[in-house]
């Protein structure tokens, strides 16, 4: 089975940008020298499309040698809740620079702090640090799974992330519950997609579900934004596999809510932009599904537009998709053509 590319939405790491203020206060010159603007680096339309551990707003970069000064003055004989706030920081910022730098060793060195970490922490005396190192350990692992395609750091992130909602309910702990449901979503999403099946798939489409109950635009846009077109994507590659055009309509309309949410909370164009595209992408697989030149062409001019109208505010990946399935969609055209004209 092949399917359609489609784009996912990282929201802000909570976990991470926990980190990085206690980091900030063990090290507050260090981090200040980072605090630069970020879009000097990292321009917009790269924002939100990384991976789970992007940094926050306001940090250009990880201070550096930040790794090297809290291997510094951790102390592997003391089992304090101190030391293990350490190694929780160390595991984030480790996790944030592998991803900078696509470092397969440094997610590793990050999985070794985050357990370091939970041999001292316990869900019994401190769950609620327990339950966060857990959630960094679950992205640590979905970061190494999608760069080595590989289902069992996947299946460690499903533990540990069932794990975190042990002590995250929805009752007292909503949006820590909905954003574990969410990387629970993107975790089932890969792994059902590097494994082939639909069952867990399908769990991917029911977690983000559980996700969008207890998120809202006025509190939590980005992240509601996020879930509305990471289900759409999921929903698309399930349509796919299942060979059900029903499940490319709902994708659709999955889609066009993120699009409202990001439009409504005027986040940045290149997000908008992403639920465009699979939109688009959606509608061209759901009229070569059904056979249906309507729905092809349709898919042809939102494409068409994206590429004329928001082709500078793409990234590279982004447009040569579009200029793809533009190039699809209107052969799709021809060949439903060619069998009505006989």
């Amino acid at each position: 089975m092949t399917f359609t590319e489609t784009f996912i939405v990282y929201p802000a790491n909570r976990a991470l940008q926990r980190a990085v203020r206690h980091y900030s206060e063990l090290f507050p010159l260090q981090t200040e020298e980072a605090a630069q603007d970020r879009r000097e680096i990292l321009h917009d339309n790269f924002i939100h499309t990384q991976g789970s551990f992007e940094l926050p707003a306001e940090l250009a970069r990880i201070p550096d040698g930040s790794c090297d000064n809290l291997r510094g003055v951790i102390n592997e004989q003391d089992k304090s809740v101190e030391s293990a706030a350490l190694y929780n920081t160390l595991g984030n910022l480790l996790a944030a620079r592998a991803q900078q730098e696509q470092d397969d060793a440094g997610y590793e060195e990050a999985i070794k702090a985050f357990n370091a970490a939970l041999e001292i922490y316990s869900q019994e005396d401190t769950p609620e640090e327990w339950a966060w190192a857990q959630y960094g350990l679950a992205a640590a692992n979905h970061a190494l799974g999608i760069r080595r395609q590989n289902a069992a750091p996947m299946k460690a992130a499903v533990d540990a992330a069932t794990n975190a909602l042990l002590v995250w309910t929805r009752q007292d702990n909503p949006v820590e519950w909905a954003l574990t449901m969410h990387l629970l979503g993107i975790t089932f999403h890969q792994h059902g997609m590097m494994l082939k099946g639909n069952r867990t798939l399908q769990k991917s489409v029911v977690a983000f579900k559980n996700a969008l109950t207890e998120l809202d635009e006025e509190n939590t846009g980005i992240e509601l934004m996020a879930s509305h077109n990471n289900r759409g994507a999921v929903l698309h590659n399930l349509g796919e596999s299942e060979g059900n055009p029903d499940r490319i309509e709902e994708a659709i309309r999955a889609y066009d809510a993120s699009l409202d949410t990001s439009m409504a909370q005027q986040l940045s164009i290149h997000l908008a932009n992403i639920c465009r595209i699979n939109m688009a992408t959606a509608k061209r697989v759901l009229g070569e599904m059904r056979q249906d030149a309507a729905i092809t062409e349709e898919a042809a001019d939102e494409l068409e537009v994206i590429i004329e109208c928001f082709g500078d505010s793409c990234q590279p990946r982004f447009l040569e998709h579009c200029q793809q399935q533009l190039a699809l969609a209107r052969e799709q055209m021809q060949t439903v053509g060619s069998k009505a004209d006989a």
